[in-house]
């Protein structure tokens, strides 16, 4: 298996990287190998970063087995269920470094984190299912229910629409928009910043929080992918 994830162990947050040298659409293997990244980032108990590749962040769910439709393709939801609820639940912050294009399950990766910085230029981010004729999932829905503006709501998710860095943030998709260079030291920064939390309360506070949310996400996750 091609290596599609690095792992950085710095003094204080741990780095984690995707790159397929394409769109880091989320395969099977690119999922099994974020979640090895997670299980070390779990095990150092530090900040997490989570990068994609120059201009791109993640395209998505792999459109070649989203296609065959079946076991594979509930298979591979599930899956990407499964790393929403994990990076929405994990011990330690966990912040986004989104180089690029974040689109579709890629999209809902960025609702699914704690803080989120975009780049500045003509990157595209949104929940773009309805216009490649695809119903969001259940649990799709509820993320950008709870993360996104509800001014923005309906349009974002009905209406498929599709926003620049600058909207994104107004949306609810980033917290903030950063020129390219400056993209992963401001993430560092971030990183370093955060690392002087009390972890436990920070777990502890984050599930109270997130509570309503989860509560949501396992009656969606029922009701599309049963048990």
């Amino acid at each position: 298996m091609s290596q599609l994830v690095t792992v950085t162990e710095k003094d204080l947050y741990t780095l984690i990287q995707m790159d397929d040298g394409k769109a880091n659409a989320l395969s099977f293997a690119m999922l099994e190998q974020l979640n090895g990244a997670l299980d070390q980032a779990a095990q150092a108990a530090k900040v997490v970063v989570l990068a994609g590749r120059q201009g791109k962040f993640s395209a998505g769910f792999d459109l070649s087995v989203m296609g065959q439709g079946g076991e594979a393709m509930i298979d591979l939801l599930r899956n990407g269920a499964g790393l929403s609820r994990r990076l929405l639940n994990f011990e330690t912050p966990v912040i986004l470094a989104v180089s690029g294009h974040a689109l579709a399950m890629g999209a809902l990766l960025l609702l699914s984190a704690d803080y989120r910085i975009g780049v500045d230029g003509n990157y595209k981010l949104g929940l773009n299912e309805v216009a490649i004729g695809m119903t969001l999932p259940h649990f799709g829905v509820e993320l950008a229910r709870a993360r996104l503006s509800k001014r923005h709501l309906n349009t974002a998710v009905g209406l498929a629409k599709i926003y620049e860095p600058s909207g994104a943030v107004a949306a609810g998709y980033l917290d903030e928009v950063v020129a390219e260079d400056q993209l992963l030291p401001r993430a560092e920064a971030l990183a370093e910043q955060l690392a002087g939390l009390d972890m436990q309360a920070h777990k502890n506070t984050k599930a109270r929080v997130r509570s309503e949310l989860n509560a949501a996400l396992d009656v969606a996750l029922q009701a599309e992918l049963g048990a």
